[in-house]
């Protein structure tokens, strides 16, 4: 699969995690079964954004890396295209 592909569901999927756990402590602690819809959205969102940092390195540089290799190909072939201006 295209790193960009693999990273969003990695994303996607710890986010839903630490969305279920939020939602379980909430209930473990509050003892109801009514759940607010936002406050646990809100912490869901800060503890995936802060887990994906050390979690994810490794999908997060590889999709890095194919980023830069066609950001590489792109360069190179607008320069080919280029000269071959300059010299007609």
């Amino acid at each position: 699969m295209k790193p960009f592909v693999i990273y969003t569901l990695l994303r996607v999927a710890l986010f839903v995690a630490c969305y279920s756990l939020t939602i379980g402590v909430y209930m473990l602690v509050a003892g109801t079964d009514s759940v607010p819809v936002l406050w646990p959205l809100l912490v869901a969102v800060v503890l995936s954004s802060l887990l994906s940092y050390p979690l994810l390195r490794g999908p997060r540089v590889r999709f890095a890396q194919r980023i830069e290799e066609r950001a590489q190909r792109a360069t190179e072939r607008f320069e080919a295209s280029k000269a071959k201006e300059d010299v007609d």
